[in-house]
């Protein structure tokens, strides 16, 4: 196999184009990259933005490569793998970043002995802050778990799983959690107004707030509870804020939602499966 491995886009949406610069500026190669997608205006984005190949069809993208990375919409998944599976030779890597497809779907619509990679990334991979996770199936080598790795970690971290079911905890984790942060962030900023800030002193400082305890929590050689704790000082105001959090069943309320998430992501495989 190639040290720099051809890989072809099955669509060219807004994850796709942030994978493929965040390997154009690792130093992937740009003509090791091709995407193919129906939208002319998006791989004109593409091709100007990184100067990779582009074309609207599908099988003319997979031919010459190594790796495919299944990025479209899982509603399209099993039309756009019958599109290509005639070119597709059966040691390819296929990465699907759609949610809901499981890989003996994948199987099923493509090559059976196919090495295929099930991952979840989430949106903020769009500003190289990315959380993914990996799934590999049997067929998958330990050079293709490190080029599967190498691709997401373009643009963020990666954690690898060893139960495929784990994607459905995931994705309730990571895959939707970014908007769980969002909801958070406006409800703050809702609040700010209402104690007299302006919406553009309140946005600022909820987002850098959210930012800062997020990299705080990422670099501390403590939990997230032990950092809670350090900032919630006795019968302080913070201590004030998280009593009526936990008044209320905070974390009975995330649990619940996340619950459903993962609920939905297994429902989802079965009816797009």
């Amino acid at each position: 196999m190639n040290s720099t491995p051809s890989i072809a886009f099955i669509g060219a949406g807004n994850m796709a184009g942030s994978i493929i610069g965040g390997l154009v500026a690792n130093g992937r190669p740009t003509t090791s990259i091709v995407a193919s997608d129906p939208n002319i205006e998006g791989l004109t984005a593409l091709a100007d933005s990184h100067g990779i190949h582009t074309t609207t069809d599908n099988a003319e993208a997979v031919k010459q490569a190594n790796i495919i990375v299944l990025a479209i919409k899982p509603q399209i998944m099993q039309l756009a793998c019958e599109s290509i599976v005639d070119h597709l030779a059966a040691e390819t890597l296929v990465i699907s970043i759609a949610a809901g497809i499981t890989c003996s779907s994948l199987k099923q619509w493509l090559n059976k002995k196919q090495a295929v990679v099930r991952c979840m990334p989430n949106t903020p991979a769009l500003v190289s802050a990315g959380a993914s996770a990996l799934f590999a199936n049997k067929r998958v080598s330990d050079e293709q778990r490190k080029q599967a790795e190498e691709i997401l970690a373009a643009v963020g971290t990666v954690n690898w799983v060893d139960n495929e079911k784990d994607i459905d905890a995931v994705t309730a984790v990571s895959g939707s959690g970014p908007a769980y942060f969002f909801l958070m962030i406006e409800a703050m900023i809702d609040a700010g107004i209402k104690q007299g800030l302006t919406r553009e002193t309140a946005t600022t400082l909820a987002s850098q707030t959210a930012y800062g305890a997020a990299k705080l929590a990422l670099c501390s050689d403590v939990d997230v509870g032990e950092l809670r704790r350090r900032v919630t000082s006795p019968n302080g105001t913070t201590a004030e804020a998280i009593a009526s959090f936990e008044q209320s069943d905070f974390r009975g309320i995330v649990g619940k939602a996340m619950k459903a998430c993962a609920n939905r992501s297994r429902a989802l495989a079965e009816e797009l499966g």
